[in-house]
């Protein structure tokens, strides 16, 4: 199974913004119009006609929402997910199975708060801590990143406590997927330097949570909702 990862800047010149306008829908260029900064309605613009161009998805054609909010093709076995950060994004592409991505810009202010301590499950905090200081704002990355590509997978948002699951995050430790994430699978993907990314997988030969039908709106990165505060083609194996 192929898993198509593309990683993107959402500051492209003002020829690339006017394309991707054009393929945006109604409804999705009223949201843009929206936006109080330019800049945040560039980036929604840029993100969003991409994925568009990326599924082949014309202005006329609008996406489906899951109960939690996880965005969809009605009646489709191509499956995507989107993620962003300061800049960039990234989307993740597959067939028949369920997937989720994460990217975000490595902050070591952001990973010397207390969130490990308030969200990561027990073993992840001990097997943080357990590093030395200058390895921890990396490993807190490796382990955001893990962590949120399978909550966004598994369609539940934040409905799904983080510390439900575990995941490695040691720097000589395979990504992987622990405690509480059978059916699922985990890979590691080449993003620019200064940013952590991760994608989660379903895998068929086991028992995923089941999934929700469609319905709402779209997912966003807990981080950004936390603080109130996104290139290159990949392909990954899974």
């Amino acid at each position: 199974m192929v898993i198509d990862v593309h990683c993107f800047s959402l500051d492209p010149g003002a020829e690339r913004l006017r394309e991707l306008t054009g393929s945006l829908s109604a409804e999705e260029r009223d949201r843009a119009g929206r936006f109080r900064f330019d800049q945040d309605r560039n980036r929604f613009i840029v993100c969003r006609g991409t994925l568009r161009n990326l599924l082949g998805l014309r202005a006329d054609e609008n996406f489906a929402y899951g109960i939690y909010g996880k965005p969809c093709l009605q009646d489709s076995e191509v499956r995507f997910n989107v993620s962003h950060s300061h800049g960039m994004a990234m989307i993740a592409v597959t067939r028949g199975r369920e997937v989720g991505c994460d990217i975000e810009r490595i902050d070591a202010d952001f990973a010397d708060e207390n969130i490990p301590e308030r969200f990561f499950s027990p073993y992840e905090v001990r097997s943080l801590r357990a590093l030395p200081a200058k390895d921890q704002c990396d490993a807190f990355f490796r382990c955001w990143t893990r962590k949120e590509a399978y909550i966004k997978a598994c369609g539940m948002g934040m409905s799904l406590a983080l510390d439900s699951f575990d995941v490695t995050l040691e720097p000589d430790q395979p990504a992987a997927l622990l405690r509480g994430a059978a059916g699922w699978e985990i890979q590691n993907v080449d993003v620019p330097e200064g940013y952590a990314g991760a994608v989660v997988i379903q895998d068929r030969r086991k028992s995923p949570r089941s999934f929700q039908p469609a319905t709402t709106i779209a997912t966003s990165s807990l981080i950004s909702l936390m603080r109130k505060s996104g290139g290159a083609s990949a392909k990954v194996w899974g």
